[in-house]
């Protein structure tokens, strides 16, 4: 399936999204919001021989959603000429231009929103401030606060490295060691180096903001702003958050439709993983769900 690549601005900064969609009067809009490390096509748009179905772009696509993702400033083929860091709250601004460009160019309403990681920060904090644009809110790989967080306890280590600079350098061991980290199995050692092989053909450094900000800023978001329909998705292994961390922000999301997932034998990175399909049905089966006929 072929993709289409789109741009616009945030002001002077350029922007790229992509698209994949198969039908002229799709299911719903869903935006995928990638993480701190890589752009987005990489993440959501991955090709791998003998493994089907790897792009969750165009499995969506096939079953009649119009898909977009879209570089973060500072990440693939966006701009990165500013000399920021492109911190989290950043991101949710360039949710928000995206967002705008496809409500213009295909008129969407809302969105299915899904964020990984710190796209799932972004994803969050847009929703916090756009609820009007956002139909329901998909977030893998989440962190609240960061308490009880085995990886951000060894990241803050850097902290001041990561502070003092706007960029930090990525290479295939800074890729490997993502699936390394938490529970080393859970992925394929061919699609980790199609993924590695993806993410630096467009980069070799990324921004360091969004580091910074899980750090040493969080929480970034207030559950009780966040009013759209919403999924916590925790893989089983993954060190980014802790339970009670998620739990606690889970049960203050005043929406009733919400729901807290377990993802058994995946660690963070969902799409990369053995398990991917697990992922797909659990995200198709909360983007499909029908609306409440009663509510109380």
């Amino acid at each position: 399936m072929n993709g289409t690549e789109h741009w616009t601005r945030k002001g002077d900064v350029k922007l790229f999204l992509w698209r994949k969609n198969s039908s002229a009067t799709p299911k719903g809009t869903i935006l995928f919001v990638h993480g701190s490390s890589m752009a987005s096509q990489p993440t959501f748009d991955l090709h791998v021989p003998g493994r089907p179905n790897s792009s969750v772009m165009e499995w969506f696509a096939e079953r009649g959603y119009d898909t977009w993702t879209m570089d973060n400033e500072g990440y693939g083929r966006s701009d990165k000429s500013r000399p920021i860091n492109c911190d989290i709250p950043n991101g949710a601004e360039d949710l928000e231009a995206g967002t705008a460009y496809i409500q213009k160019t295909t008129g969407a309403k809302k969105f299915l929103v899904y964020g990984i990681s710190s796209g799932a920060l972004k994803a969050a904090l847009f929703a916090e401030r756009h609820p009007e644009r956002v139909a329901r809110l998909a977030l893998d790989a989440f962190v609240w606060t960061g308490k009880g967080s085995p990886t951000l306890e060894q990241r803050r280590k850097r902290l001041p490295e990561f502070a003092a600079k706007n960029r930090r350098p990525i290479d295939r061991a800074f890729v490997h060691s993502i699936f390394e980290r938490d529970h080393p199995g859970t992925a394929d050692k061919a699609t980790i180096e199609a993924f590695a092989d993806e993410i630096l053909k467009l980069d070799s450094s990324v921004p360091t903001g969004t580091y910074v900000d899980m750090c040493s800023k969080l929480p970034l978001v207030d559950p009780l702003k966040i009013t759209v329909p919403t999924i916590v998705m925790r893989g089983e292994f993954d060190g980014i958050a802790s339970f009670e961390d998620l739990i606690d922000f889970y049960a203050r999301l005043p929406n009733p439709d919400k729901q807290f997932t377990v993802m058994a034998g995946i660690s963070h990175a969902s799409f990369q993983q053995k398990n991917y399909m697990v992922v797909y049905h659990i995200l198709h089966a909360f983007f499909t769900q029908p609306e409440p006929v009663y509510r109380a």
